[in-house]
């Protein structure tokens, strides 16, 4: 360790260590070793009241074991996310090292977001409070608040932004965690995962809502928590009035695959919407899903629908570039890794992908959903 210094330079951050090391999944044991250190010293450089600075050597070998910059270690403190604050639809069958790491995506997410406040003029959050409601109500009160009606929703995500949810991508390696949300600043947060079909990434992103709407100032945890969730976004999606209006006298898998289509949703997910709504029979409903297990939709969803990009991000990332600075110098200004910017704007990639100048003259842009 080398001694402390106090000469107006940046000093090492023990915060943003050990969000590096948690995105890479990384245990203090598994870091140290790959280091060539012990895990003592690992433990000390963490700790944010370390006295200590790393030497230049250590700081090299932590870049190289985490694939960050140097840079990344030196800036200042990262907006933690309270964990009590995120919803996991799947607590059992994640593990905590993935939820560790999809909360760390949280916090490059919001720093993403805060850089993109200062650029552009963005929506406001217009989301309604409220708990305690239940669920079909609480989604239909959403649709009014929003001017939807009984329409059918044409993409989810433009519909979030358009009302000032942030909204951003996991590409992580598990399937276990199919989104999450949270507030933070009384900025609403989702974060869905690309490994999900487009259809059960809109229900996804619904799913979360309701959390953002019906939880904001409770417990997002449990499996009551998740009903509630479900249900909301169920009914978002398909409201009542649209659904009971189809006629099906004997229903079959084939005519919900053709139906399925007037909501986006997945076949599954209608098939639960017609049984709550009582429009099917115990019977009707269980050879239905036997139909749709045997057919593979149970775990994927055959000539789905594209997964939904962000629009806002696709129209900042494009005057961004248009100011020569391209996904490349984005990364290199948060000093944020590419890989990790490249998850969080998913699609976006083509539009900034670019090795131009790196001009930051940008001025503040106003942008509108059409």
């Amino acid at each position: 360790m080398s001694n402390p210094v106090d000469d107006g330079k940046r000093l090492f951050n023990p915060s943003r260590l050990k969000l590096a090391r948690i995105r890479r999944k990384l245990t203090l044991k598994e870091l140290a070793e790959q280091m060539g250190l012990s895990s003592r010293i690992v433990i000390e450089y963490e700790k944010a009241y370390c006295l200590y600075e790393p030497t230049p050597e250590t700081v090299q070998a932590y870049a190289r074991a985490l694939r960050y910059p140097e840079s990344f270690f030196f800036g200042d403190d990262v907006e933690a996310i309270d964990p009590l604050t995120v919803s996991f639809r799947s607590l059992r069958t994640t593990k905590a090292a993935d939820q560790h790491a999809a909360i760390g995506a949280g916090a490059l997410g919001v720093m993403l977001s805060e850089y993109f406040s200062t650029r552009f003029t963005l929506p406001q959050p217009e989301l309604p409070n409220l708990r305690g409601s239940e669920s079909e109500i609480a989604a239909q009160a959403v649709r009014e608040a929003w001017g939807i009606g009984k329409k059918s929703i044409t993409n989810v995500v433009h519909l979030l932004e358009k009302h000032g949810v942030k909204v951003f991508w996991l590409s992580e390696e598990t399937a276990s965690i199919d989104a999450f949300s949270f507030w933070k600043d009384d900025v609403p947060y989702i974060f869905l995962n690309t490994r999900k079909s487009g259809e059960r990434s809109r229900f996804d992103a619904a799913h979360e809502l309701a959390h953002l709407v019906l939880h904001r100032h409770g417990d997002v945890k449990g499996q009551d928590a998740e009903r509630e969730a479900d249900a909301f976004a169920s009914a978002f999606l398909m409201p009542p009035e649209n659904v009971m209006a189809v006629k099906m006298t004997f229903p079959t898998f084939d005519k919900i695959v053709q139906l399925k289509s007037l909501w986006k949703v997945s076949a599954m997910a209608l098939i639960v919407r017609m049984r709550n709504l009582n429009m099917l029979t115990e019977w009707q409903y269980n050879s239905l899903m036997r139909d749709a297990t045997a057919k593979g939709y149970r775990t994927g969803e055959p000539g789905g629908i594209e997964r939904e990009r962000s629009l806002i991000i696709e129209k900042m990332m494009t005057a961004l570039a248009g100011n020569g600075i391209h996904l490349t110098q984005l990364s290199e200004e948060l000093n944020v890794p590419l890989d990790e910017l490249s998850s969080l704007l998913y699609g976006v990639a083509a539009i900034s992908g670019g090795n131009s100048g790196t001009s930051t003259s940008l001025s503040r842009a106003s942008l509108r959903l059409v």
